[in-house]
């Protein structure tokens, strides 16, 4: 621009001002008070302006600096001189009122964005596909996808968005982060977990997210969970809980965030009222119909809160509400692409059957390998630690053939690479001592549940 006035080719001087400040001709017009036609000929190039008397107020109303102008350009404070001393001056002082370029300028860089709506979209749909792919591929596959989203959408936070653009890049970058501690979770990295949600509750609380809130609470609290921090574990769910006890997100802080961790602590009735909680916020609102991949920000449906209640009364060493809630969910199970939850609901029923007067210790070894051998999909911490601790349950019967196949079996899933590490930071805090002791009402038949499991997969 300072080389096309110093040619006096003001033609392109307009132009280069009209694309930076993105105004049309109209605009350019009512700001330097030239006609629009006349504009017109003079960026095309087939007329000239050089009138002096033209170009001395557009320089002028443009707000051209001194040392950039190819003529001078009074000064406006110059013109008027401070009277003698003495006199009283009947002026107002002349206002430094803004060019009208000035304020488009202004105007363009505030309502500017780096990322358009359509970018937006496919950023929500990039973590929706995370969500839809998870169980399948697993945190060691997914986890270089996931940081990549994360970065990107971190690049574009660094600009210039308009409000509702700005919330909805932080929901995703919330989002993003949360989707990474919920996989270092289950990859039994237990600090990177806690740092990626203390990210996203930062950003999720800027924009007061309140639902995503509570998913992330849940997700610290499956953290503790299973680094066998369980007084921890309910106070995550407890925060997230406070922040609205009876929306939807509040059924998987009830069921998987304190109903499981109290069932540890051994306290039965609280862990037995956190589960009624859940099942009665299930009944007052429209919760996923089936299993939902576990990761998912819907709230739970009810197959994965009674999945949960089963593993709180494993717990809880009673087996017939073992059996009952398996049996409730057996068929959803089954039906679902989740390897995890099918080898997570067989081994909980596995254990089970460890328990009460009669103990059905070949049968639940039968599950318990049939598990192993399936691979439970992905490797993942929880389903890692519960092979470990089904066996730890059987240990006092590990002169049983079927106990030993069990071992051998066991060794060999976590010698396995995909497995190896997880099996080290898998924490057997508490093996199943509790799930020995008999269950007084161990009438009911193991038989048809634990029958119909082994039918599905031999």
């Amino acid at each position: 621009m300072t080389a096309a006035l110093a040619d006096w080719d003001f033609g392109t001087a307009f132009r280069l001002i009209r694309q930076i400040a993105s105004l049309r001709q109209e605009d350019m017009s009512a700001v330097t008070g030239l006609s629009q036609s006349f504009l017109s000929t003079l960026e095309s190039g087939t007329r000239r302006l050089v009138n002096i008397d033209k170009i001395i107020p557009v320089l002028e109303r443009l707000g051209v600096p001194p040392h950039v102008a190819p003529l001078p350009v009074p000064d406006s404070a110059a013109q008027h001189q401070p009277q003698a001393s003495g006199a009283q001056s009947t002026l107002l002082p002349t206002p430094e009122w803004e060019s009208p370029l000035d304020i488009a300028k202004r105007l363009n860089a505030t309502t500017s964005s780096n990322i358009d709506p359509t970018t937006v979209a496919v950023l929500e749909q990039g973590v929706a596909d995370l969500v839809a792919r998870y169980e399948a591929e697993g945190p060691h596959r997914l986890a270089p996808e996931a940081v990549d989203l994360r970065n990107f959408i971190q690049d574009r936070l660094e600009g210039r968005q308009p409000p509702r653009q700005r919330e909805a890049l932080f929901r995703l970058a919330a989002q993003a982060s949360g989707l990474l501690g919920y996989m270092a979770v289950n990859a039994g990295r237990e600090t990177v977990a806690e740092a990626y949600c203390k990210e996203a509750e930062a950003l999720a609380k800027e924009i007061a997210d309140r639902e995503l809130i509570m998913w992330i609470q849940g997700t610290r609290s499956l953290n503790a969970y299973y680094a066998g921090h369980y007084d921890q574990a309910v106070q995550w769910a407890d925060a997230g809980l406070q922040v609205n006890p009876n929306h939807p997100q509040a059924i998987r802080l009830q069921s998987n965030g304190r109903a499981r961790a109290l069932g540890k602590l051994g306290d039965r009735p609280g862990a037995e009222r956190a589960i009624a909680a859940a099942e009665e916020l299930s009944s007052q609102h429209l919760v996923p119909a089936g299993l939902t991949s576990c990761i998912s920000f819907e709230p739970y449906g009810m197959a994965r809160t009674l999945a949960n209640a089963a593993t709180v009364h494993v717990s809880l060493a009673n087996a017939p509400r073992v059996l009952t809630y398996a049996d409730q969910i057996d068929e959803l199970v089954e039906q679902s692409d989740s390897a995890w939850s099918q080898a997570l609901v067989r081994l909980d029923v596995a254990t089970a059957l460890l328990a009460g007067p009669r103990p059905d210790v070949e049968h639940a070894m039968v599950l318990g390998r049939q598990v192993l051998e399936a691979g439970g999909g992905p490797p993942i911490r929880s389903v890692v630690q519960r092979a470990g601790e089904l066996y730890a349950g059987a240990s006092r019967w590990q002169d049983l053939p079927a106990v030993r196949e069990y071992n051998d079996a066991l060794r060999s899933w976590q010698s396995a690479p995909q497995t190896r590490d997880l099996a080290k930071s898998a924490k057997m805090t508490r093996p199943m001592e509790q799930t020995r002791r008999a269950a007084d009402a161990a009438h009911s038949r193991p038989g048809r549940i634990s029958s119909h499991s082994t039918t599905q997969h031999n």
